[in-house]
């Protein structure tokens, strides 16, 4: 056979039983390409820096409203406050460690590995009192229903369930982590739901966090 021949039947027989991705123009396998995109979930999926935030409370706050009573509730999770003006940062994360020992209680009794807290208040508008029940509070998530495990008052009389005009009652609340941040949520209060969360609120959070990530890569010396 001629040497051109040889070569020939050579390089026909390397294809033959070469791999997939190299027989067909080097294109990466799945798990090549899934190595590559290690580094960037990473990127995506840590913690941002604390102190480089801007947005409002009331930007992330779940809201709902019936006549003069509203409820607002915002997830204490460092990856969501940390998207805050520096000022309002400080404030949520001092009220979740304020509550942090009997956090810790509650994950013990309830054999978790961690508990999410969330702030929920309470703030009347209508003339007199107003009555409400702290745990009538449904966060559907991921296909699965969650009620507080606990509410732990921050305000004196939250107990008794009233907030008095133009009042407001305020308590750290105690989710099973389950409950999952990065998704949309549907919130039931008050007879009334909001899917506010995955609407608005979360692209606006996942917004900031890139945000965050560049102020911070930018006042690195």
């Amino acid at each position: 056979m001629r040497p051109a021949r040889i070569a020939a039947f050579g390089l026909l027989v390397a294809l033959a039983i070469a791999p997939p991705a190299l027989a067909q123009g080097g294109k990466a396998k799945p798990a090549d390409s899934a190595r590559a995109d290690a580094p960037r979930r990473a990127d995506r999926d840590s913690l941002i820096p604390a102190g480089f935030g801007t947005l409002r409370q009331d930007q992330i706050a779940i809201r709902v409203q019936t006549l003069g009573l509203t409820v607002s509730a915002i997830p204490l999770e460092e990856s969501v406050i940390r998207t805050l003006a520096p000022d309002s940062y400080r404030t949520l994360h001092a009220l979740r460690e304020s509550k942090k020992l009997a956090l810790e209680a509650l994950r013990t009794r309830n054999g978790l590995t961690r508990v999410q807290a969330w702030l929920v208040s309470f703030f009347n508008v209508q003339q007199g009192d107003a009555r409400f029940d702290a745990f009538d509070l449904l966060v559907h998530s991921v296909g699965q229903d969650f009620r507080p495990l606990d509410a732990l008052p921050l305000t004196p009389g939250f107990g008794d369930g009233r907030v008095a005009q133009r009042g407001r009652q305020d308590a750290i609340y105690a989710f099973d982590p389950q409950v999952d941040l990065n998704q949309p949520l549907t919130v039931t209060a008050l007879g009334q739901q909001t899917t506010v969360w995955g609407d608005a609120i979360l692209p606006l959070i996942e917004r900031e966090r890139s945000l965050v990530w560049s102020r911070s890569s930018a006042a690195k010396p």
